[in-house]
């Protein structure tokens, strides 16, 4: 696999309170062509993200100063779009819908090899790129996805997703009604087999941070789950 990066300009904040493993981490990614800013609390990576345009955030969860969870947080009061990777040692499931409620758009859990790493990072930046190759804006009922603005409305009430909520929204809103499998949302939104860290259990987190916003308060509701086969995103009647 070409873990090279798309392009040599790709900016990251890494924020990690190992110093080793900071360190070697950035270390790999600069030899890679990424330029990686690295801070090693929460304090100093606040500090770095209000004063630099990041294309990605690597955010370990245990900080001092201020924790992981509630600098993402932070970060998402600013930027909504740019893409948040957690790198905690919590792995259980309680620890992940954590982190994706409080904004996150994936999760790797340490220890992790170099080469995965690598391979998200990448991840996110083709889907950056192929963004812009669809058509600008989606419409299904009163809901409406600019994707060059990266903006969702419904009803013209302005509604607020992370890049990953995003993606998936895209995604079942341009299978225009086809129904979804997990394994089909697990490779072209996380780009990985439901057999390797990304779980069913994410999924099913994604759709319910989707409903919550995009159905719970409307009507018709959209997204819609065929039991035993996948979701799709249709109105219906």
């Amino acid at each position: 696999m070409d873990l090279s990066p798309l392009q040599a300009t790709v900016r990251i904040l890494f924020v990690e309170d190992e110093p080793k493993l900071g360190a070697s981490v950035r270390k790999e990614l600069t030899e890679q062509g990424y330029e990686v800013d690295l801070a090693y609390d929460g304090r100093i990576g606040e500090s770095l993200f209000k004063s630099g345009e990041y294309d990605l955030i690597l955010l370990d969860i245990n900080l001092p100063h201020i924790n992981g969870l509630e600098l993402c947080r932070r970060f998402r009061e600013v930027n909504r779009e740019v893409p948040i990777l957690m790198l905690t040692a919590l792995g259980e499931l309680d620890d992940k819908m954590e982190a994706f409620s409080a904004g996150a758009d994936d999760y790797l859990v340490k220890p992790f090899h170099l080469r995965e790493l690598l391979a998200r990072i990448k991840v996110f930046m083709k889907r950056q790129q192929l963004n812009t190759q669809y058509e600008d804006k989606l419409n299904v009922s009163d809901l409406e996805i600019d994707f060059a603005a990266k903006s969702v409305t419904r009803a013209g009430k302005s509604i607020n997703l992370t890049a990953k909520e995003f993606s998936l929204l895209g995604l079942l809103a341009r299978s225009r009604g086809r129904v979804l499998s997990k394994n089909e949302i697990a490779e072209k939104v996380w780009d990985m087999n439901l057999d390797s860290s990304t779980s069913m259990n994410t999924i099913e987190v994604y759709i319910s941070f989707l409903r919550n916003k995009i159905d719970k308060d409307f009507d018709p509701k959209l997204i819609h789950t065929k039991q035993g086969f996948g979701y799709y995103l249709k109105p219906l009647i």
